[in-house]
């Protein structure tokens, strides 16, 4: 089980930086209203915090199921 939910997170970064796209990290961060250091180091594998992962569902219309477990599609339906 362990060894499953690592690999999982490994994937999250990858995620991350594809829901960030071609915009700088501190472009992104100033959207979602955090620092430029943490979605760099969420990027470089940082557990975000809850209130990231929250912050980045609203504001960028993210599937919580696609981002942490890569399941289903990338945007939420309206």
């Amino acid at each position: 089980m362990a060894n499953s939910v690592e690999r999982t997170k490994k994937k999250l970064p990858e995620r991350l930086a594809q829901v960030r796209g071609e915009r700088s990290q501190r472009q992104f961060a100033r959207e979602l209203g955090v620092f430029q250091q943490n979605v760099n180091r969420y990027e470089s594998g940082t557990t975000p915090h809850t209130d990231f992962l929250i912050q980045l569902a609203l504001t960028e219309n993210i599937s919580i199921d696609w981002l942490l477990l890569g399941k289903g599609r990338m945007r939420r339906s309206r």
